[in-house]
């Protein structure tokens, strides 16, 4: 049995639950992991940020919500924001790392994923992080007479000291984005929250509060965690994901972002997923106090959302399928 293979399912599964939206993602989270993969033995942690003067109003989730999550399993943990807050919730998933258990090994998923398989038969190491390929060319953007994305990467290795060659794509043309080190933050993991979370706080900081020339035309919020994770990613000695966790984004989790758009672009099994795993009585009770899954998962819009759309041929940009999803009066989130 490989170290690999011993670890998996022994890791803490952590996500974010906040007052509104993330707190009703989240049990739909919990609801489709105890549904796709009921052997799962790890921990599931959902980091709460508590009120200070960082939040404008209290961001902690409500009580009904609190006890679905803790009836379907979650521990719910706390955390205090000192960086970021209101400026920039993004920031939650960096801040909240360093408020789970040192040395114990981690997967986070974004609020908005649910799962359609075991989770726990993906054979992650632990000691080799990465982070999910489904992004898009986001960041940076080069400046029509440059910096090119070359250069503004090796701007960024240089600053903490890390080696840029051996993080390029060579398959890739140069100044490609693709060619470059870049993920979408909606998952990652490493076997020690702790380390891994203080030094992407401490990259973001620093990507945020100095003046690195190069960067000087860019514009770095919201993508500020992704331009972090790659370099903290390859700090530790990881880099894009093995073939192993192809699962992630395709047959185990599905990151849907919001829910009109999982009815319009998303596998028939992600839909059966959502649908099934919510529909018992006491789950049904608290997610309708949430508008979008009142409507479009118990109401029947997201049916006719999903008639709407040819998952074959999608307009090519996602602004094109939520203008059509707004002209139907169902763009909910």
């Amino acid at each position: 049995m490989t170290k690999k293979t011993e670890e998996t399912g022994r890791f803490a599964l952590v996500c974010i639950g906040q007052d509104g939206r993330l707190g009703f993602e989240a049990i739909i989270l919990a609801a489709t992991l105890r549904a796709a993969d009921p052997g799962f033995r790890g921990r599931l942690i959902v980091a709460e940020p508590q009120p200070c003067p960082l939040w404008r109003r209290d961001p902690r989730m409500s009580a009904p919500v609190k006890a679905l999550l803790a009836d379907l399993g979650a521990e719910i943990l706390p955390f205090e924001n000192r960086t970021f807050g209101d400026a920039y919730p993004e920031g939650n998933k960096i801040e909240m790392l360093t408020a789970l258990p040192e040395g114990e090994p981690f997967v986070f998923f974004d609020t908005d994923t649910l799962f359609t398989g075991a989770l726990s038969g993906v054979p992650f190491d632990f000691d080799r992080p990465a982070a999910s390929m489904r992004r898009e060319g986001t960041w940076p953007e080069p400046p029509l007479y440059g910096p090119g994305y070359a250069a503004i990467w090796q701007a960024l290795y240089d600053r903490f000291g890390l080696s840029f060659e051996p993080t390029l794509d060579l398959s890739q043309p140069a100044e490609h984005w693709e060619r470059y080190l870049y993920f979408n933050a909606g998952w990652f993991f490493h076997r020690d929250p702790r380390a891994f979370g203080q030094r992407f706080l401490d990259y973001a900081r620093t990507i945020r509060d100095e003046e690195i020339e190069l960067l000087a035309s860019q514009v770095l919020f919201p993508w500020l965690d992704q331009i972090a994770l790659p370099l903290v990613i390859h700090s530790f000695g990881g880099g894009r994901p093995d073939p192993g966790l192809a699962g992630l984004d395709g047959g185990v989790s599905c990151h849907y972002r919001a829910l009109p758009l999982l009815y319009a672009r998303e596998s028939d099994a992600a839909v059966a997923a959502l649908e099934a795993a919510v529909a018992p009585n006491r789950i049904k009770k608290v997610l309708k106090e949430y508008e979008p899954a009142k409507r479009l998962v118990y109401q029947g819009g997201g049916a006719k959302i999903r008639k709407a759309f040819d998952r074959n041929a999608l307009p090519r940009r996602e602004q094109g399928i939520r203008k059509q999803i707004r002209d139907m009066g169902l763009w909910l989130r």
